[in-house]
């Protein structure tokens, strides 16, 4: 049989592959929707287990009988709402014309240094008028997880609707506890953004699967078999795959199906804790199939952007969830 050629490997779908600067997800675009609420929400990786559904997809070749189905849990604690960010257009962009902070939690101290001086002007001396976009400041609450830490994250979510209609609810929600319940939905589609396991410093063969050389290669069977057909720029070019620092990358997933979501905990409690989290204590979602990152691992979800007809959107009914340890398997 003749050999099989590989003229390069690596996916160039993800290029230049930059190690994210921090642990969670730095969100760029969010969808656009008329309903005025958060497009977002974050939560902690547990870890995995399986369920027993009803398959209710019509186009499915099992519709109406039970299948086994993988899924992540994640637990998700309330979202608290810090500050109000208002945009104004510039020649090319939005930027940043003033922002209000409400009466800081003492939480946030952890993450950034608070201002010693009172603010003096309350969120009924800012209004929309001639504001083009308004964002949200919001920050997690680990504490009320099994996590095992008390430092916040702290990042910006956009909110659909008006601009009016966004400062209301802003306005009203300014310090108050927003619950995964108020965004989402069972068997709703979201987009997982998350930063993929670090898997420290790996060679070619792994970090690009090229193709392990016949056994009597000359000085190694794991490495490129050629640097390239042209050397005349006296370096060696950056599509060569080499080693180096492999993993911690930010990934999003789109479309991942969100199979229940529950605050009763004794629902998905496994004998002696998930490996590596400790017992989950607050409200969680079960979401089809996999999910980027090592767990406890801080997972931010936002509404569709690429909405598929096929996949259904109904809730499906769980006839059975695993609770059995995955200790020593």
């Amino acid at each position: 049989m003749p050999s099989i050629r590989q003229p390069r490997s690596g996916s160039m779908q993800f290029w230049p592959r930059k190690r994210a600067k921090r642990a969670y997800a730095r969100l760029r675009n969010f969808p656009k929707s008329e309903e005025t609420k958060l497009l977002g929400f974050a939560g902690y990786k547990v870890g995995m287990t399986h369920i027993i559904i009803v398959d209710n997809n019509k186009f499915s070749s099992t519709k109406g009988e039970e299948v086994v189905m993988p899924v992540t849990i994640v637990e998700c604690p309330p979202l608290k709402i810090a500050g109000i960010r208002f945009y104004v257009k510039s020649a090319s962009t939005l930027k940043v014309k003033t922002e209000f902070w409400d009466k800081q939690d003492k939480a946030l101290e952890r993450k950034i240094i608070l201002s010693k001086k009172e603010n003096k002007k309350t969120i009924n001396d800012y209004s929309a008028e001639g504001i083009d976009d308004l964002t949200a400041i919001v920050y997690t609450q680990p504490k009320e997880t099994g996590v095992g830490k008390k430092k916040p994250e702290l990042f910006e979510l956009k909110l659909g609707g008006a601009v009016e209609d966004k400062f209301n609810y802003l306005k009203e929600n300014l310090g108050k506890e927003i619950l995964i319940n108020d965004l989402f939905k069972e068997g709703e589609f979201v987009d997982v953004h998350a930063i993929t396991k670090g898997k420290g410093y790996q060679g070619p063969r792994k970090r690009f699967g090229i193709a392990i050389r016949q056994h009597k290669s000359e000085k190694s069977i794991r490495n490129p078999a050629s640097l390239g057909p042209w050397r005349g720029q006296a370096h060696i070019m950056w599509r060569v795959a080499h080693a180096g620092k492999m993993g911690f990358h930010q990934r999003t997933e789109y479309n991942k199906k969100i199979m229940k979501i529950s605050n009763e905990v004794e629902l998905i409690k496994q004998d002696g804790g998930f490996i590596n989290y400790g017992e989950p204590k607050s409200s969680y979602m079960l979401i089809k199939g996999s999910i980027a990152g090592s767990k406890k691992r801080t997972i931010l979800f936002t509404p569709q952007m690429r909405p598929n007809k096929r996949k259904t959107t109904e809730a499906s009914t769980i006839v059975h969830i695993s609770k059995e340890s995955k200790q020593g398997k």
